[in-house]
Order: C-alpha cells, then structure tokens, then sequence
C-alpha cells in the first residue's frame, strides 16, 4: 500500500504507475480516494470542532453548579447530550469514509522502481545474466517425471487416489536426496549470516492481506473451513507476519532470516496441473529468505539476495540465468522483482526455480512495521527471495546430471547430506 499522502500531493505519477503496469482500469480507484479522503479530512475536522465545544460547555456545567445555577446547567447538558449524539454520528460517518478509502487504497499497485523494464506480461521480462555453460548431452533426457519414477522415487498414482492431481510421493534416495538439498540451504543461509526459522504454516486473515494484493489471495490461498486461517503459500507470509504492529528499534536492523516451511497453493488460473510430473503442484517445501530493514539499505540487500540463489545453484554445479521482471509481471505490492532461472538441457531452455523481490514500504504500511528513529517512526522495507523450491530443484539436478544409463550423479556439495552417495542408480 503506497502513502496516501503521495496520492494526494501526486496523483498524476500514481496514475502513470497504474498505466505502467497495463491496469488502467484502476485509474479511476485514484480519483474516488481522493474525494473519499476530502469528505473523511471535512468529517474529521467537524468532529473536532464538536469535541471543542463539549469540551467547552462541559466546562461551563462545573461553574454553574458552584454558581448554583442548577437550571442554567441542566440546559446546557441537554446540548452536551446533543453534541454526542450528533459527534456518534460523525464518527460511524469517519469509521465508514476510512474503511472506503484503505479498500481502494489497498488495490492500488506500490510505485515500480525506476529501473524496472516497461511489459505488459513475462514475456516481457529481460535477461540479466547467465551463470555456467548450458550444456545438451548428445542422448536423449527422458521426462523428470520417468526418470524420478525409474529411480523408484516418484510415485504420482499412488498420490492422486488419495489427493488428486498436484501431489506426490517422494520415496527412498529420490526423497533423500529432495531432504539433502533443504538441509544443504538451511545451512548455506545460516553460513550468511541468516538467523533459522521454522514458521506458523497458517495465519489470520489480516496477516493475509497484509502480505499480497487480494488477486494473489484468490489464486493462491486455501481456507480452512470455519476459522480464521489460511494455509501459507510461502514461508515468506508467516516471517513477515512475524513483525506485524510492531516497532523496530534501528539498532535491531536488518532482520535477516530463512526458514522451512511446507507451501500450499491452489495455483487458480494456471493452465492445469500436470499429472506426470512436479512442476507445478499444489503442495511443496521450500527454504525461504526475508530480510525486513531501513529503507535505505533495501536495495543493497535486494542484490545481496539474489546473488545467493545463483551461488547455491552453482554450488551444485547447476547453469541459470536472471531475468528481470518487467512492469506489467510484478504483483501489486512489489517494486522490483528478478527470476532466477535453472537450465533444462531436455527442454533446452531456462525454466523458473526462484524469485527475488522487494516490496519497499508495502507490506509494512499493510502490516503496520514501523521503526523507532531519532526523528520518529518510519515505516521499513521488506524483501522476500527463494533460497530453493526442491521440487523443481530436483527437475534441475536430474536433468542436468542424467547419466546414459538411466542414473544420476548426486551433487558433490549435497553427499555429505546423503551419507556419501554419489549416484542413484535405476530400479528394476
């Protein structure tokens, strides 16, 4: 959520945000806040003239019963009377006009960064940078769906009579080595510096739309029926959460931290669930990074984040790419967002592992995450980025160190986690 008091000195720029991320049908939420804020900012300052002139008269009441001028009093209470009622009004009035002008003001898209590339889609974005050689072996990469399966690790039948489509069951080495590769990033992350955190895996409403714009609530979130919980889509929702109506105090800052979590998605609007393979699931695990600091160290840590994706990746000898998000790709409440990318030597392109974002102030105004400085508070900036999602990281390791004889090559970083297995062999 952006500060109101940049729409009302510059509408315009606001509106040519809106026109930057190809949503013009929110041009007109600009408007309404500011004739909603006007009415409330008048509702505001009557109320404050009533509470004066009770202030006033009630002073008068105390000074004319000493005076003994019982009836005189008694006149001027039944004004004080009317005062209240009439102020009780006015304030149901402010209460309405304040909920009106923050459900507008909640839809309207956090101001993008400057160096954020003008796009309509993700077709748009723009490539940044490659990591490692691509490399296509002269024979042929199966599916990762038939070679988990013929590692006997993958057993999608089994998972949709129980569930349905967009779930799975990992076995033997296959799911030790998807256990491997979260453990392994838990401690890369701690070796950064990052403190280790296992979250909530629900929250309230209010954390909810504090953390996402309500199109990412919709697509995303589960409910669980007959409370006020929903099942996290990222740890990233529960660790920002962490800190709602706090204040931090400088000294404290930055709050770097990673933590595990299970994610669940209902992945709304994507274009189906496949059902050999677990690219795009409904349930998975995941090793997150957020960092919550000053607002002028939130783009150093921005660079800083996901630098340590691509050296997680590499460590593991994995190629990958950046690409920046352009304009029309980033979510409402992001001001500037980056993809890493790992190399599909089946597909013989990049394909999408983690995403890097910071959100400025959004989150916190939502949330309420404010800091304690010389000067007063100030609200903080907030910044999320994938460490690992291991079920496309296992898509990663497998096609990228697939053997001609059906087995895979485990990552020298990740043996140590594997009790020193260094391949996972086919089974009969």
């Amino acid at each position: 959520m952006i500060d109101i008091k940049l729409l009302r000195e510059n509408p315009d720029l606001v509106k040519e945000n809106i026109r930057k991320k190809f949503q013009d049908h929110k041009l007109v939420l600009v408007d309404e806040v500011l004739s909603l804020d006007e009415q409330n900012r008048s509702i505001k300052l009557k109320g404050d003239e009533l509470r004066s002139s009770r202030n006033s008269l009630s002073a008068k009441i105390g000074s004319l019963m000493k005076e003994g001028k019982k009836e005189e009093a008694e006149e001027i209470k039944k004004q004080v009377q009317k005062i209240n009622e009439e102020l009780a009004s006015n304030e149901k009035e402010e209460a309405k006009l304040a909920t009106e002008v923050k459900e507008r003001m909640m839809k309207i898209p956090n101001i993008i960064h400057e160096s954020v590339p003008i796009g309509k889609d993700d077709s748009e974005n723009v490539e940044i940078q490659k990591y490692g050689e691509p490399v296509v072996p002269d024979y042929e990469i199966p599916f990762h769906g038939e070679i988990l399966e013929r590692l006997g690790g993958l057993d999608l039948d089994s998972a949709r009579r129980v569930a349905g489509n967009g779930f799975y069951y990992l076995m033997g080495d296959v799911a030790r080595l998807h256990s491997a590769v979260l453990t392994y990033a838990r401690d890369f992350m701690i070796n950064k510096g990052f403190t280790y955190c296992i979250p909530p895996y629900m929250i309230r409403s209010d954390v909810v739309t504090g953390v996402m714009s309500f199109e990412e609530m919709d697509a995303m979130m589960y409910k669980i029926e007959g409370e006020d919980l929903y099942l996290i889509g990222t740890s990233e929702h529960s660790m920002i959460g962490k800190f709602k109506d706090q204040i931090l105090k400088e000294s404290d800052l930055p709050y770097t931290m990673t933590s595990y979590s299970p994610c669940f998605r209902k992945e709304k609007g994507a274009h189906g669930i496949e059902e050999r393979g677990v690219y795009r699931i409904h349930q998975f695990e995941k090793q997150e990074m957020i960092v919550v600091c000053k607002p002028e160290e939130s783009y150093e840590w921005y660079d800083k984040m996901w630098s340590y994706t691509i050296e997680l990746f590499r460590s593991m000898g994995i190629p990958v790419r950046t690409l920046e998000c352009c304009s029309g790709d980033l979510a409402d409440l992001k001001a500037k967002s980056c993809d890493v990318e790992a190399w599909s030597p089946r597909q013989q392109k990049y394909f999408e592992v983690g995403s890097c974002s910071n959100l400025t102030d959004a989150q916190a105004r939502r949330l309420g995450i404010r800091i304690k400085g010389e000067k007063g508070n100030y609200f903080a900036h907030t910044l999320n980025n994938t460490v690992v999602a291991p079920p496309r990281m296992l898509i990663s390791i497998v096609e990228n160190n697939y053997q001609p004889d059906g087995s895979v090559i485990v990552p020298e970083v990740l043996r140590p986690y594997m009790g020193g297995l260094e391949k996972i062999t086919p089974k009969k």
